[in-house]
């Protein structure tokens, strides 16, 4: 099969949503109807005591919760689905951040009853920024909602984008009956089935059919009312504004019982887009270019307890990947062999010969990567736009047990060059300083520490406002600058300057008083640098 066709028959996504919006149940499903997997396991039964498949760190496990991107492949209808299942959490969004740059386009999903959420702007706010497509998916239809055209007002309203139903609910809650797949125009009737694919769903492909009338009743005749007023409301939908972020399709249904899933999955495979090229510090790439590359974007250590192993997740953008051929490393500027590339089902792993742009594929890292590191044929380039962001929560890490300070130091290192947390180290003494964005990573770091690590440790608070990296054209003024702070000044990994600032006023005052001094709140100035 050639490079073109490879291409097109994948289709990479990442699921988001607010906390508690179905995100990892519905990614079960998708598994499900894509022969992934034959019993879900997210659903709260007495006799299903399995986790959800996309939830593999014991720390997920216990609060029920994402902390950590997952990874699944899976094939639907002759298409290769690379899907990305995302933290819902607030605390770990520059984690669903980073992984926006990996993918082509998103799901989100809105839980029906209490529709658009503080986190779910957020999210959109960077599908914005990149103008990734979005699908939302309104969940959770078996319950009692929001009335249907109140959401899609709302969505419009509160995400800044236009949406167009491709399927519509007939009721909700207890009287919820099933969906009408506007796209298809054919319409499902529920039929709860919470851990398998449903083989008795009945199909209509007339609204007017007067069967639909002896099933449905009433409802038959509010169902007809909906869809002529959609069809009068609402643009007929245009696949091309779907894909350049103008319009987002919107479809109904319950994630946990199957239900609205499958006309979505089958929609997306036909609408959604191929695999994108992306832009770099020199041009910009296309899929259809012979020669390799692809960025990491996440990192995870200790993906199996039980052999240390760190991975790095790379999303291939142009060219064909071969195991056990020797690729461009080009921030060490040395080449690299990878022996045992890995595809995955979130936490099983199975080795790759070949993989294609779209595709996303895990390296086992002896300490070689960094969010961010790019690999190519031997180009020099660094594929742009996957930053670190600004902290704004600082905590001192205390090693507990001096024996273990070996341990502790490597724990720390790892776990931030996954991007869990920045660290910076702050003088006299190598102070380890810790920034997040949310409080419950604080928790996950001291658990894996603990449990990973075998590193005993604890956080004290520290009075910062922000972190900001520092640069300047004049390196007298950025030297002067250094000196002058140097109680509040830190230094991240890499040996760039960091302005720890105190507080809000503090930060305002170093920028008028240094104003040969720019001062970043994203690490997106170190592609400049190099």
């Amino acid at each position: 099969m050639s490079l073109q066709e490879e291409i097109k028959k994948r289709r990479t996504f990442a699921i988001i949503s607010h906390p508690d919006a179905g995100k990892t149940t519905l990614t079960e499903k998708l598994l499900l109807f894509g022969g992934a997997i034959q019993t879900a396991g997210a659903v709260k039964s007495n006799k299903i005591k399995k986790t959800a498949t996309s939830d593999f760190m014991e720390i997920e496990r216990q609060r029920g919760i994402s902390v950590a991107t997952s990874v699944m492949g899976f094939e639907y209808s002759g298409i290769k689905i690379n899907l990305l299942d995302t933290p819902g959490h607030k605390d770990f969004a520059e984690d669903t951040y980073r992984t926006l740059t990996a993918v082509d386009s998103v799901i989100l999903v809105i839980d029906c009853a209490n529709g658009v959420e503080s986190q779910t702007e957020k999210l959109m706010e960077v599908c914005r920024m990149r103008d990734t497509p979005v699908i939302i998916f309104i969940n959770k239809m078996d319950r009692e909602g929001k009335d249907p055209f109140d959401l899609l007002d709302e969505l419009e309203s509160k995400l800044d984008i236009k949406v167009r139903p491709l399927s519509w609910p007939i009721n909700m809650g207890a009287r919820f009956k099933g969906v009408y797949d506007i796209y298809d125009k054919s319409l499902n009737l529920f039929s709860a089935n919470k851990t398998k694919i449903s083989d008795d769903i009945i199909s209509f492909d007339n609204l007017e059919d007067p069967q639909l009338d002896e099933i449905i009743e009433d409802d038959a005749a509010t169902l007809r009312h909906d869809i002529h007023l959609i069809e009068g409301v609402y643009d007929p939908f245009d696949i091309n504004k779907y894909l350049s972020g103008e319009v987002a399709p919107v479809f109904f249904g319950s994630a946990v019982n199957n239900f609205g899933v499958k006309e979505m999955l089958d929609t997306f495979i036909r609408i959604s887009p191929n695999p994108q090229g992306r832009d770099t510090t020199i041009r910009y790439i296309e899929p259809i270019e012979n020669k390799f590359s692809g960025f990491v974007f996440k990192i995870h250590a200790n993906l199996d307890p039980k052999h240390r192993d760190r991975i790095a997740f790379l999303r291939i953008v142009s060219g064909e990947f071969e195991r056990n051929k020797f690729y461009h490393h080009v921030r060490l500027d040395k080449d690299l062999r990878f022996s045992n590339p890995t595809s995955f089902m979130a936490q099983d792993k199975s080795v790759i010969d070949e993989a294609y742009p779209g595709d996303v594929i895990g390296l086992y890292d002896a300490g070689n990567f960094k969010i961010g590191d790019t690999l190519t044929e031997g180009e020099n380039f660094f594929y742009k736009g996957i930053p670190a962001f600004s902290p704004e929560i600082f905590r001192e890490l205390i090693n507990k047990d001096p024996m273990k300070s070996k341990q502790l130091d490597k724990g720390i290192e790892q776990l931030t060059d996954e991007g869990v947390a920045q660290l910076f180290y702050l003088q006299p003494g190598n102070r380890k300083i810790v920034g997040v964005v949310g409080e419950l990573q604080f928790d996950v770091i001291q658990y894996r520490l603990e449990h990973e690590y075998k590193a005993s440790c604890m956080f004290q608070p520290m009075s910062f406002f922000k972190a900001c990296w520092v640069t300047s054209a004049d390196k007298l003024k950025l030297d002067e600058f250094t000196k002058r702070k140097a109680n509040n000044i830190g230094w991240d990994k890499d040996g760039n300057p960091v302005f720890l600032a105190p507080s809000e006023w503090l930060l305002n005052t170093a920028r008028q008083d240094y104003p040969e001094v720019v001062f970043h709140t994203t690490s997106d100035f170190k592609e400049v640098l190099t």
